[in-house]
């Protein structure tokens, strides 16, 4: 049977009630993410905490690259008491957002200076659960709608994403010129409110428990384990391993310079209101135009063009740093324009990326697989970032940059040989879900 795909075309498919309350979901799953990332580095920075020490501090954001270890507890154990209430996938999105919210609380009642250990512990509280979250909610959006809805999901799912991060970047910076980072972190820990409303709105998405409710502990692993891996590999055979790799490096770059960004600022000279404003506000916008451009063309061209594109132009858009970093003055303007062009690309690239990741997951193991793909992408990102504190001093933020161009190229030539090998050998990715 032929699939009419032009229905879900154009700025309709954002109208889904679905793909609206993906917006709301978006926002909840955007919002801690740079409060463990960017934002932290912010006010380590800020409060005169060693760089190479806040480098480090990009390894409390692993838990997002090794959340496919405990996906499959996600995707199989029922929560007490919630699970009854609210079933899989909204019971542990919930569970998920009340650790959020306590990991943001404690942060916001910790000095970095007098205890980072502290800081970084609470932290990665933060971040196991809104990895967990993640899990929960990448589940609930493949299997909420038919897969000709899913580049709507991801481009809702996105805008949420970045007003999100809005919140808790460009917001976060300007209450943090005002008041104290302390009281800037409990403003976010109410914030989060947004996604536990959301998930007490929502309808769990229609799936078979009966298989998983009686199982043996042997049979539980070989379903949630064995399974979801075994199957990727018999569909994808001697490619599955070069999509794994593709998956690993195709963001990299984006890592490597992502947990420098705002220590770069400052040492440039920009205030905290001035990053916000341009590097945060007007930043998004730019986001969040790609991510709509990025949805519109997947929508209408497929997943292949853009994919490759957008490979290409994250790598491309770090040299825009480097100038930036040569022409070592504070021209707002200059800033703006490698902005936009960052952002821009992040948002398409984005899109694109979750449409694909989504692509090539079997509708009977969502959960686990995704969790899989998602880690894979920001693992070696975030282990290298580490070092990027330390390697920016050593090199100059000019080479800095140049560096992190040159280890974007590996993303390019994989992604034009990976999608050939997906879309012109094994059919469309959606042929691959079942």
């Amino acid at each position: 049977m032929t699939i009419r795909t032009e229905r879900y075309g154009g700025f309709g498919a954002f109208l889904h009630p679905r793909v609206l309350a993906m917006l709301f979901l978006g926002f909840s799953a955007g919002l801690p993410y740079l409060l463990v990332f960017s934002t932290l580095t912010a006010w380590l920075a800020d409060v005169g905490v060693n760089r190479g020490t806040v480098g480090l501090l990009a390894w409390v954001g692993l838990t997002f690259s090794l959340k496919f270890l405990w996906a499959p507890l996600v995707d199989g154990i029922r929560l007490p008491l919630l699970h009854r209430l609210l079933g899989r996938r909204r019971s542990w999105m919930l569970l998920a957002q009340l650790g959020i919210i306590t990991g943001l609380l404690l942060l916001s009642r910790t000095d970095p200076l007098e205890n980072v250990l502290l800081v970084a512990a609470f932290a990665l509280l933060a971040s196991f659960s809104s990895a967990t979250q993640d899990i929960a909610m990448d589940a609930w959006r493949i299997e909420a709608v038919e897969i000709e809805r899913q580049a709507a999901m991801a481009a809702s799912y996105q805008y949420g994403y970045r007003m999100g991060m809005i919140t808790s970047g460009a917001g976060a910076l300007f209450l943090a010129d005002q008041f104290d980072w302390g009281l800037v972190y409990l403003v976010m820990a109410v914030c989060m409110l947004v996604g536990v409303v959301t998930v007490l709105l929502i309808m769990e998405p229609d799936h078979d428990d009966t298989r998983r409710n009686r199982q043996d502990f042997a049979r539980w692993v070989n379903s949630h384990i064995s399974e979801p891996f075994g199957d990727f590999f018999r569909r994808y055979g001697s490619y599955a391993l070069v999509l794994l790799i593709f998956v690993a490096v195709f963001r990299i770059s984006d890592y490597l310079m992502g947990i420098m960004s705002i220590p770069f600022y400052l040492d440039m000279g920009y205030s905290k209101s001035e990053i916000a404003a341009v590097a945060k506000l007007y930043g998004t916008v730019a986001t969040l135009v790609g991510i709509l451009v990025g949805g519109l063309v997947v929508s209408r061209f497929g997943i292949r063009g853009p994919l490759i594109a957008s490979a290409i132009l994250i790598a491309l858009t770090n040299l825009a740093f480097a100038a930036l970093a040569r022409a070592g003055e504070t021209d707002l303007w200059l800033l703006a324009g490698v902005i936009t062009g960052d952002n821009f690309t992040a948002g398409l690239a984005g899109t694109a990326f979750i449409a694909f990741l989504s692509s090539l997951t079997a509708r009977n193991h969502t959960a686990t697989q995704y969790a899989l793909l998602t880690s894979l992408m920001a693992l070696p990102g975030k282990l290298t970032a580490g070092f990027s504190g330390f390697l920016s001093l050593e090199v100059g933020w000019v080479n800095f940059y140049v560096l992190v161009c040159l280890a974007g190229v590996p993303s390019i030539v994989l992604a034009i040989y990976v999608t050939r090998l997906v879309f012109f050998r094994h059919g469309s990715g959606s042929g691959q879900r079942q």
